[in-house]
Formats: structure tokens, C-alpha cells, sequence
């Protein structure tokens, strides 16, 4: 009965927490109208903006939120959205915090809506947020080489997709250019917090040299983790050098025996994550055309990056938009 009530009483905080956050963003929003339609109709200029400030100040004592910086953007805010009927009730959805750091950030209207869509739906925190933001989720996840589409059920792909990036950044590693697939494992599973939250923040760890037993024979997966939305287990492959298409083989055999062995049944098939140094992405194309298996194929880096000549092969708007619109 306890873990009822307190399920209960959660479920009515968040519930109660949402509601107040829909009701302040919906407040900041009709203010920054008022100050749009007022700056529109009377010429409004700096100086009233930030007497209005001081008067709601005077008049709400202890309450904040009407600083003049705020107002203005709650006026961005407006001006930004409101000629967005896709956007406009995303907005209210999100905190404050997290929609300033959207709109300060993101320059790009799909780009906009794919943070606000993922931060609705993973519930990031606005440093998690501000994390992906950094490591350019946006354009890593568009990027993505999987074969998902064809492996997963349809209510799963586009989840899924998303949920996966081309490149990973483990930028909180002490790690030199040189190094063995050993010593990259045993970096990540030093720093598994920064780890998890790199790829994504809704992971679990299962476990580091995963053992499957196959006929007798001892088979040990890199990593493995449990995707917590998806309700997937994710297996890693750590590869410190070039994509090579034996690669897929392998992954296939360890999905198999996960989904044979491991896998609940009231959980989603397994899916595979190939991390490399490096890939071609042509021959990655081709390994995994007939693959059967949900397996994505990604790089990772060190540093902060994002090749420039990638950025002209992301997916079309108008894919772009059918893809957010699963979410």
C-alpha cells in the first residue's frame, strides 16, 4: 500500500508540476503579445518596457519572472512562435529555462522543434539539454547509418532513429589519439555516469564484457545497456579503428543470442551499436542493406566536431518534418 500511495503521490507532483509550468509559460506568452501588439500600436520603445517591468515588480512583491530582461523574452518568445502554429503548444510543454535555451541556441525551425519534441518526450533537464545542444544532436541523429526502419516494428522506428546518433562525444575522456579497445572500455566504464549521459541519458548499464554462452562456447559483448523508453537492450561494440562489414556479422550473432536468452517478453527487440573510430559510409550502406538485426553503425570522438562536408548530407526538410512528426 505504501508503494501505491507514494507511486500516487509522485504521479500528482508531476502532474501538479506540469500544469503550473503550462499556466507560466502561457502567462509569459500573452505578455510578450500584449508588449508586440502595444510596440505595434503605440510605438512602444525600450524605456516603457522597462517601466512595465518596474510596476509589476512593485505590484507582485517577491515574485519573479518580471525582470526587464524576461520581458523581452517573453516578446522573443512571441515574435518567434507565434507565426508557428507546429511549435506554438510545444512551447508550453517544456520549462522556461529549457525554452530560452532553445531559442537562444537554435536558429533553425526544425532544428527548434526537434529539441523541444525530445526534451518533451525524454524529459531532459536543461543542463541535459544544453548538453545535446553542444554535441549537436540534432544534426548527429539525422545523420544516423541504421537499419532500423526495416528491423524494428514501425511503432518503434522512429524512436528508435532518434534515440541513435552518428557520432558520440566522449570529451570527458583522458584519452590520447593512441589507443586499444581495452583501455577506450575501461575510460568509459571510469566515467559510466558521463558515459550514459552522452549517449543519451535513457540508458541503464547492464554490464561491461557481457557473457553469452552459445553451444558450449563463451562469447563476451563490449557493452551492454538497457534503453529505458525504447525497452530495448542495447548491445556496443567498441572498434578503435575503421568500420570494417564483419562487423555486422558479429552484432547480428550477439542480437540473437540476447533475444534468445536474455531479452523479457514483454520487452522490445534487442538493437546493436557498432562504435567506431572511423567508416565509410558507403561501406556501411552496403553491410547493412540485408542485415536482419536492428544495427547501427556510429563513429565517436574525443574532441568536439562535426565534419563540415556532413552537414550538406542531412535529410531533406520535408523528411526532416515526417520524422518529428512521429514523436
Amino acid at each position: 500500500m505504501l508503494a501505491e500511495v507514494k507511486t500516487r503521490i509522485q504521479s500528482a507532483q508531476h502532474a501538479a508540476l506540469r500544469a503550473v509550468n503550462t499556466e507560466l509559460v502561457g502567462l509569459y506568452w500573452d505578455i510578450g503579445r500584449s508588449i508586440v501588439a502595444r510596440q505595434q500600436v503605440a510605438g512602444w520603445g525600450k524605456a516603457v518596457v522597462a517601466q512595465l517591468s518596474t510596476d509589476l515588480q512593485a505590484a507582485f512583491p517577491g515574485v519573479g519572472g518580471f525582470s526587464i530582461q524576461n520581458l523581452w523574452y517573453m516578446r522573443q518568445l512571441y515574435q518567434e512562435y507565434s507565426t508557428s502554429p507546429k511549435l506554438q503548444p510545444l512551447v508550453g510543454e517544456i520549462g522556461w529555462a529549457h525554452n530560452l535555451l532553445i531559442l537562444s541556441r537554435c536558429k533553425d525551425a526544425q532544428q527548434r522543434e526537434f529539441y523541444l519534441r525530445m526534451t518533451r518526450k525524454w524529459g531532459w533537464s536543461k543542463n541535459v539539454l544544453a548538453h545535446h545542444i553542444d554535441n549537436q544532436s540534432y544534426e548527429k541523429s539525422l545523420l544516423g547509418q541504421t537499419h532500423l526502419e526495416k528491423t524494428l516494428p514501425r511503432s518503434l522506428h522512429a524512436q528508435a532513429s532518434l534515440a541513435m546518433k552518428d557520432e558520440y562525444l566522449f570529451d570527458f575522456l583522458d584519452l590520447g589519439e593512441q589507443h586499444n579497445e581495452r583501455a577506450l572500455e575501461r575510460a568509459l566504464m571510469a566515467r559510466i555516469e558521463d558515459f550514459l549521459r552522452a549517449m543519451g541519458g535513457m540508458f541503464a548499464f547492464m554490464g561491461s564484457q557481457f557473457r553469452l554462452e552459445v553451444a558450449g562456447r563463451e562469447f563476451f559483448i563490449d557493452l551492454l545497456l538497457f534503453h529505458r523508453h525504447l525497452r530495448s537492450l542495447v548491445a556496443i561494440e567498441l572498434k578503435i579503428g575503421e568500420f570494417e562489414p564483419e562487423f555486422v556479422g558479429k552484432m547480428q550473432f550477439y542480437l540473437a543470442a540476447l533475444d534468445a536468452q536474455i531479452r523479457h517478453k514483454d520487452e522490445n527487440p534487442s538493437i546493436g551499436i557498432i562504435l567506431c573510430k572511423e567508416k565509410r559510409r558507403t561501406v556501411v550502406e552496403y553491410a547493412l542493406r540485408d542485415a536482419r538485426k536492428p544495427i547501427g553503425v556510429a563513429t565517436y570522438e574525443i574532441t568536439k566536431t562535426l565534419p563540415k562536408n556532413l552537414r550538406g548530407q542531412l535529410p531533406s526538410p520535408e523528411a526532416i518534418a515526417r520524422l518529428l512528426d512521429k514523436l
